[in-house]
C-alpha cells in the first residue's frame, strides 16, 4: 500500500501511476497552500492579495494595468478588480486612469503596502525552506525539472 493510499485511507489501488501522481500533487499543493494561508492570515491577506502586492512592488512607481496584474498572477483569479478594490480599501494600493486611454486603469502599491510586504518577506521566504526541508538541493532541482516537464505541453488557458 502506498503512502498516499494510507493517508487517504484508500484500500483499493489507484487506477494508474499517473492518477496517483496527480493526487499526490494535489495533496501536496493543498498542504503548501494551507501553510501559506495560515501565515498570510496573520497579516489579514489572502494569497491572491499577497500576489497582487508582490507584483505591484516589482512594477515600481508606475504600477501595472489590471490586465497585466492578472497575467502575472501565480494562480488565476476571476476578478483582479475586486482584489485591487479590497487592497485599495485598506490603503495599500491606489488606482489611476491612464491619461492616453481612459479605459485603462493603472494600479500602484503605496508605502503602507510596501511596509506590509517588508513585514511578510522573512516568514514567507522561510516557508518553502520549511516545507521542503526533507529534500536535498539535488532532489529539489529534480522536482522543479519534473514539474516544468509536466506542464511543458500545456498552453496557458
Amino acid at each position: 500500500m502506498s503512502q498516499l493510499q494510507q493517508e487517504l485511507k484508500q484500500s483499493q489501488p489507484f487506477g494508474s501511476v499517473a492518477v496517483e501522481a496527480f493526487l499526490n500533487l494535489v495533496r501536496t499543493a493543498e498542504l503548501a497552500r494551507g501553510a501559506e494561508q495560515d501565515l498570510l492570515d496573520r497579516f489579514d491577506l489572502s494569497a491572491p492579495q499577497y500576489n497582487v502586492l508582490r507584483i505591484l512592488r516589482g512594477a515600481g512607481p508606475e504600477g501595472h494595468p489590471c490586465q497585466e496584474i492578472g497575467a502575472r498572477m501565480v494562480t488565476r483569479v476571476p476578478d483582479v478588480t475586486r482584489l485591487v478594490d479590497r487592497l485599495a480599501g485598506r490603503g495599500l494600493v491606489e488606482r489611476r486612469r491612464c491619461e492616453r486611454d481612459r479605459r485603462v486603469v493603472f494600479v500602484r502599491i503605496l508605502p503602507p503596502g510596501l511596509e506590509l510586504l517588508a513585514r511578510i518577506d522573512a516568514p514567507i521566504r522561510a516557508l518553502p525552506e520549511r516545507l521542503f526541508a526533507q529534500l536535498s538541493p539535488t532532489q529539489l532541482a529534480q522536482f522543479n525539472e519534473l514539474l516544468v516537464l509536466a506542464r511543458s505541453d500545456r498552453a496557458p488557458s
